[in-house]
């Protein structure tokens, strides 16, 4: 293979590389809306009257530390909501049935449980407040 060759695959290797770090990052920490309908009430001990946002981690997660002070702030600072994080690693089960694939991931219930929301990685706290004020609004 010419040096030519080599660095040409290699130039192609970094674009492609990039293009995907970039679509990677730009998906993470948003809010998805368009989400299955599932019921998360069994999990939370007391949802919250306006909403309560479920947050998935795992002991070796380094974002769910500050992923979970900025919901519990969120919770603490907005009436009606609560937080609620559960450890993958105690309860692995429901990783298949909330189709969590990483963490933290976090999904918005409303006051009945039923799942509104998904975000997946560390969430934006004003994506977080925007997307509460949306479910209180419906």
């Amino acid at each position: 293979m010419t040096p030519l060759a080599v660095a040409a695959a290699l130039l192609a290797l970094v674009a492609l590389a990039t293009v995907l770090g970039l679509a990677w990052r730009r998906g993470n920490g948003r809010v998805t809306t368009s989400v299955t309908a599932a019921n998360a009430a069994d999990l939370v001990p007391v949802l919250g009257t306006g909403a309560t946002l479920l947050q998935f981690s795992t002991e070796v997660c380094a974002p769910c530390a500050a992923t979970r002070r900025i919901l519990a702030d969120v919770a603490h600072t907005t009436p009606g909501i609560a937080h609620v994080d559960i450890d993958l690693t105690a309860r692995p089960d429901l990783a298949s049935r909330f189709a969590i694939l990483q963490t933290p991931t976090t999904l918005v219930l409303d006051r009945s449980g039923t799942v509104r929301a998904r975000i997946g990685g560390a969430p934006r706290r004003d994506a977080v407040i925007a997307h509460l004020d949306t479910l209180a609004r419906a």
